[in-house]
């Protein structure tokens, strides 16, 4: 019998070298099957949790006083019940929708002005998405965190993160007042 330790005739055994190297493959393969942007917060997409930013609540019904007073209805139009999340945002901010769209008042000229004072770039967002999409790109987890979608995003963004006690320390020791300032859960 001239076939090797059992096998059929044309059939080799796989050695760990051929099973590292299989597995070496389908490592480099995944890793390049990402294209796009990169996720730093890696939430799955088959989740269901609600989205808080689509559920828009209508006004009540409310029966008028006179009938005969109700303006002539417009098919198609905006109805006095229909959801306006914006203006409402104003409203509760204590703006007035009525001018949201409207050049910056007089009142506020100063503080526009004060902040525009070393000038303000026209494709500002455009240069801001250029550079965090590089960003993301540079801390975009290891091999396994991507396999596994660990979510890698605090520990890509800690450098930037404040402390927010350790800053109001800092304030303390400049002899700036800070009474409305909660106090450090850690030291009570």
């Amino acid at each position: 019998m001239g076939m090797g330790r059992g096998m059929g005739s044309g059939t080799r055994a796989v050695g760990p070298a051929g099973i590292a190297a299989a597995l070496a493959l389908a490592a480099v393969l995944s890793a390049c099957s990402r294209g796009g942007e990169p996720r730093l917060m890696n939430i799955p997409a088959n989740t269901s949790t609600p989205d808080e930013f689509s559920i828009l609540p209508t006004r009540p019904l409310m029966m008028p006083e006179d009938l005969s007073a109700l303006p002539e209805p417009t098919p198609g139009g905006a109805s006095r019940t229909d959801p306006t999340p914006e203006a409402d945002a104003i409203r509760t901010l204590g703006g007035n929708p009525a001018v949201r769209a409207a050049p910056v008042p007089a009142g506020d000229s100063a503080v526009v002005a004060h902040a525009r004072r070393f000038g303000a770039e026209a494709g500002i967002r455009d240069t801001l998405a250029a550079e965090d999409l590089e960003f993301r790109r540079r801390n975009d987890g290891r091999l396994l965190e991507r396999w596994f979608s660990v979510n890698v995003y605090y520990r890509a963004y800690r450098e930037m993160a404040l402390d927010r006690y350790a800053e109001l320390a800092r304030w303390r020791r400049a002899g700036i007042r800070t009474p409305a300032a909660p106090p450090d859960p850690t030291t009570e």
